[in-house]
C-alpha cells in the first residue's frame, strides 16, 4: 500500500479514536445542559429526551434568585482571583531559585518542598484548622487566599522542572550586560515561561474556583459563602428542583470551560514543559 495511503488511515483512525474519547467527556456536560433547560417531568423519562420540550429558560431565574447567587459569584471571583495571583507571584520565584540559583541549603529546602507534596492533605487539616483559629482568619477568606502567597510545592515542582529547561546563557548574558539577578528573572526568564505559568495559573484557577472542602471549613458566615457552597446549601433546600439545581451547576461550570477554550493552546504547551533548550 502507498505509505502516503497509510500515513492517511493511520491519522484517520486517530482522529476517530479522539472523536469517540471526547463525545464520552462532553456528554455529562450536554447532560447538565439539557437537564437544566428541563421541566421535572421530562427529567426521569425513560427514554431520556436530549431536547426539552419545552425549553425553560425560566430555570435558571428561579435558581439564581432563590439563592444569593450572584453575591456568592462575587464570593467565589474574589478569591478565586487573589489565590491564583499568589501562585503566579510566589511559585515561579521560589522555582527560578531551586533551578538556577546556587545557595547553601538548597537541596533540602527542595527536599522539603518534595515531602510536603506526599503528605496528604487530611492530614494538615486540623493543624491548619487550629492555626487559622488563633489567628482569627476564621470566618473570613484569609486562610483560602493568604497561603498561596508562600507558594504550593506542586506548582514550585512543575515550574522548577521547566526552568531547569531553560539555557544558562541567557542568565551569563544578561549578568555581563550588569543585571542583578531579580532583573534576570524579572524581564527574561520569567516571560520564557509564560506559558508552564499560565499552566499553573489554570490549575490553581480550577482549584479554587470548584473547591468546597476549603469553604466549608473557613467561612461559617452565608454572606462570605461560594459557589460551591451555595450549590450544596440550594441542594439540601430543594433537591427536588433538579431542574435549577442544574442550572445553578451549569453557570458555575460555563467560567472554567469558557477560560480553558480561550488558553487551550497556551496550557498544553505549558503542561508539557516546551520552551528553549540548551
Amino acid at each position: 500500500m502507498n505509505p502516503i495511503a497509510i500515513k492517511r488511515i493511520n491519522r484517520a483512525l486517530a482522529y476517530l479514536c479522539l472523536i469517540v474519547a471526547s463525545a464520552f467527556f462532553i456528554t455529562p456536560f450536554i447532560w447538565l445542559l439539557s437537564t437544566s433547560l428541563k421541566p421535572l417531568t421530562q427529567i426521569f423519562t425513560f427514554p431520556p429526551e436530549w431536547i426539552p420540550q419545552p425549553i425553560l429558560w425560566s430555570n435558571y431565574s428561579r435558581a439564581v434568585e432563590y439563592i444569593p447567587f450572584w453575591t456568592y459569584l462575587k464570593n467565589t471571583a474574589i478569591i478565586t482571583i487573589a489565590s491564583t495571583l499568589g501562585v503566579i507571584i510566589s511559585c515561579p520565584l521560589v522555582a527560578y531559585s531551586f533551578a538556577k540559583l546556587e545557595y547553601r541549603g538548597r537541596g533540602l529546602l527542595f527536599f522539603v518542598t518534595l515531602a510536603v507534596m506526599m503528605i496528604p492533605g487530611q492530614v494538615t487539616m486540623i493543624p491548619l484548622f487550629l492555626l487559622f483559629t488563633k489567628l482569627g482568619w476564621v470566618g473570613t477568606a484569609l486562610p483560602l487566599i493568604v497561603p498561596q502567597f508562600f507558594g504550593v510545592p506542586i506548582y514550585i515542582f512543575l515550574l522548577r522542572q521547566f526552568f531547569m529547561g531553560l539555557p544558562d546563557a541567557l542568565r551569563e548574558a544578561a549578568r555581563l550586560d550588569g543585571a542583578s539577578e531579580f532583573r534576570i528573572y524579572l524581564q527574561i526568564m520569567f516571560p520564557l515561561a509564560k506559558s508552564a505559568v499560565l499552566a499553573v495559573a489554570l490549575f490553581q484557577f480550577m482549584g479554587s474556583w470548584t473547591d468546597f472542602m476549603g469553604p466549608l471549613l473557613y467561612l461559617t458566615n452565608e454572606p462570605s459563602y461560594t459557589v460551591s457552597l451555595g450549590l450544596q446549601q440550594f441542594q439540601s433546600q430543594k433537591g427536588s428542583e433538579w431542574g435549577l439545581l442544574m442550572a445553578v451547576s451549569t453557570l458555575m461550570t460555563l467560567p472554567i470551560i469558557v477560560l480553558f477554550f480561550f488558553l487551550q493552546k497556551t496550557f498544553i504547551s505549558g503542561i508539557t514543559f516546551s520552551g528553549i533548550k540548551g
